[in-house]
């Protein structure tokens, strides 16, 4: 027994149907708009160096500080405050302890960002470019201490007055 497959005759109208359904089909799956405008295109990577002076606030309560010469008794006071709640993770060195070192910071970061740090360090690792990167580097978050305004001010007078030496 021999096969031989039937020839089929459609119809020139079932044929223009068919052509006519898949140009349709083809069209609606189309996009009209080029693929390089179907998805925005990523961000630039922020680059970070936390060795480099910073003009940012950072993100808090702080956003206007003026400063004038340093007063040493607001500095004791500060470095009573460090003493007692800083020097577990931090040095007035250079030197990296759990968090970075401290010399130098005054003149790396603004005091708004310094004094929003020292409050607020969780808004500030979340948010904050350079908090961000510190993070990554130090691989520690800072702690919340609790620090009241006042005090986290007389920790600045304590550090500008470590970095003025």
């Amino acid at each position: 027994m021999k096969f031989s497959p039937k020839k089929q005759n459609y119809s020139p109208i079932l044929r223009s149907m068919v052509l006519a359904g898949v140009i349709l089909l083809l069209q609606a799956c189309g996009s009209k708009t080029p693929a390089t405008d179907s998805a925005p295109a990523p961000e630039a990577p922020v680059v970070v160096d936390t060795k480099a002076p910073s003009d940012s606030k950072g993100v808090g309560k702080f956003t206007d500080v003026k400063l004038n010469a340093i007063d040493a008794s607001k500095a004791d006071l500060g470095k009573a405050v460090f003493a007692t709640k800083c020097t577990t993770c931090h040095k007035l060195t250079a030197d990296k302890f759990v968090g970075p070192g401290l010399l130098g910071a005054t003149k790396r970061r603004t005091p708004e960002w310094i004094l929003n740090m020292i409050t607020g360090p969780e808004v500030m690792i979340k948010t904050d470019p350079v908090a961000k990167k510190l993070f990554e580097e130090i691989l520690t978050p800072m702690a919340n201490q609790n620090i009241a305004e006042a005090d986290a001010l007389n920790i600045l007078e304590y550090l500008r007055q470590n970095d003025s030496k």
